[in-house]
């Protein structure tokens, strides 16, 4: 059987590279990327009624990772990177399939003249992850507070970050670079 995907649109972040992505969405909500829908599927119709959801599903592509091969196990960050777990127990994009998919906030929509933009805050995907589809996120049946989840249990922990007043004033100096960032530092 072959199965054959579109992409229907290409998500703009200020993650250049992969290493600098946040490891599951919504852990850096601050960040704001936009969803820029391709031509074929870029008609208003297609969107109506999505701006009534604060969140929706993003089922993306692991672009990066088409060359590479997949594992039964891996080793996830949460566990150390010391034990192994079955793929399918993990959210490694080393998969049979490198499907993605995240939960994330919908600011907004936008028509510009190149099309419909999908403004959006929480992501964890790389600048320019291919998008298979957007589904909306319902609470009633997308929350599952009984849900167990194995070593994931709870959100990682967070650390605070200073910067010196010297690293302060670079960040304002490169703050024109990266549109998407907010003003964090008080």
């Amino acid at each position: 059987m072959e199965i054959n995907l579109q992409p229907i649109g290409i998500i703009r972040s200020p993650f250049k590279e992969k290493f600098a992505v946040p490891r599951q969405p919504g852990l850096v909500t601050i960040i704001e990327a936009e969803l820029e829908l391709l031509p074929f599927c870029n008609q208003r119709e297609a969107l109506r009624g999505l701006e009534d959801f604060s969140h929706i599903w993003l089922i993306f592509l692991f672009h990066q990772n088409l060359d590479r091969p997949w594992h039964p196990t891996v080793r996830p960050p949460r566990l150390g990177g010391n034990q192994r777990v079955g793929v399918f127990a993990s959210r490694s994009p080393f998969r049979p399939n490198p499907l993605g998919l995240s939960a994330v906030e919908l600011l907004g929509t936008e028509w510009k003249t190149s099309g419909s933009v999908l403004r959006l805050r929480g992501t964890d995907l790389v600048d320019g992850t291919p998008i298979l589809d957007i589904k909306p996120y319902l609470p009633y049946t997308d929350s599952l507070p009984q849900a167990t989840g194995a070593f994931a249990l709870h959100r990682p922990a967070t650390i605070a970050v200073n910067f010196s007043p010297q690293a302060e004033q670079q960040l304002e100096e490169l703050r024109e670079n990266y549109p998407h960032l907010q003003r964090t530092i008080h």
